[in-house]
């Protein structure tokens, strides 16, 4: 057995990567496959994600949009489609900000196709993208309404938004190495958008795991205490039979041994604010002392980055 310390890192370099580099990064960590990547490999990998209908891994790559030279009868339209997992901003002359991920675009073609601005949106990203949209429409085929102009809003420009603006439509990711206890408690808010590493597929005997289960550190227990040696102990006794199960079962099966305490990595994504909610409910002394652990300071590094919004 490997015991390790929970830790978390901000994916600020993923952010400016282009979208399918982003999907492809996040969705490898459910099977623990990033050793697959390579210079070729991103656009099969979402071609395939968009022909399973694997929605949570297009839910990683978000894309911001303003649209302008619309008539006041084309933006009501469009807000009383209430596309789902979008977020929608107004500005001044009939401009509309929209943010979103290639899940919420894919699905507001797919239930709102007769609205203009839909059409609008899809033919950009259909155009640019056409792997994401293959097994649902053809960018030939939109009749795409000849006012609407459609402007793609670099992550630059999106973090120069101030205010309540910035907090919607800037979106982060953030990867964690935590325990089950805590990623039960992490997928728990809705409006984010999570990856997590596969104990269903996921061998652990494997070369590639080190023929190892790994453990987080408990901050409960002191290290050599009576206590420490208890829990390392009943961890040992559990890899031990987990690993026996796997001579004869499906990792899917095995996994049924194995405790909270397990590590896991996971890929959070979501606008700023509701980082702010999570962190304002994850980081006061009632909440778990194990999620405290990475969310203190994560706070601390999100203050100082957006210091307007923590």
């Amino acid at each position: 057995m490997f015991i390790t310390k929970p830790s978390y890192t901000i994916l600020h370099e993923l952010d400016r990567q282009s979208l399918p580099v982003r999907i492809e990064y996040s969705g490898r960590i459910c099977y623990k496959s990033e050793d697959r990547i390579d210079e070729t490999s991103a656009i099969p990998f979402v071609r395939k994600m968009g022909e399973y209908g694997h929605n949570s891994v297009l839910e990683m790559g978000v894309v911001t949009f303003r649209l302008s030279e619309l008539s006041s009868e084309q933006v009501t339209a469009f807000f009383r489609c209430q596309p789902k997992y979008l977020n929608i901003g107004t500005e001044p002359g009939n401009r509309l900000l929209v943010t979103g991920s290639i899940r919420g675009y894919r699905e507001m073609f797919v239930n709102h196709k007769q609205n203009e601005v839909t059409r609008a949106l899809t033919d950009f990203l259909a155009r640019r993208h056409p792997y994401f949209f293959e097994t649902i429409c053809r960018p030939e085929e939109i009749d795409v309404p000849k006012n609407i102009s459609v402007e793609k809003i670099e992550l630059e420009q999106v973090d120069k938004f101030e205010g309540e603006q910035l907090a919607l439509h800037r979106y982060l990711g953030v990867r964690f190495i935590v325990n089950r206890a805590v990623t039960h408690e992490l997928v728990r808010h809705r409006p984010c958008a999570f990856l997590q590493e596969s104990q269903r597929y996921c061998r652990y005997s494997a070369d590639k795991f080190g023929n190892e289960v790994t453990f987080i550190q408990p901050l409960f227990y002191t290290e050599g205490s009576t206590e420490f040696k208890q829990w390392k102990q009943a961890m040992e006794t559990t890899e031990k039979i987990y690993l026996e199960l796997l001579n004869t079962s499906t990792p899917q099966a095995a996994r049924t041994v194995l405790p909270n305490a397990c590590k896991t990595e996971i890929i959070v994504y979501t606008n700023l604010a509701e980082w702010r909610h999570i962190l304002a409910l994850r980081t006061p002394k009632n909440a778990d002392p194990s999620m405290q652990e990475v969310m203190v300071p994560l706070q601390q590094e999100l203050q100082g980055l957006y210091p307007a919004i923590f």
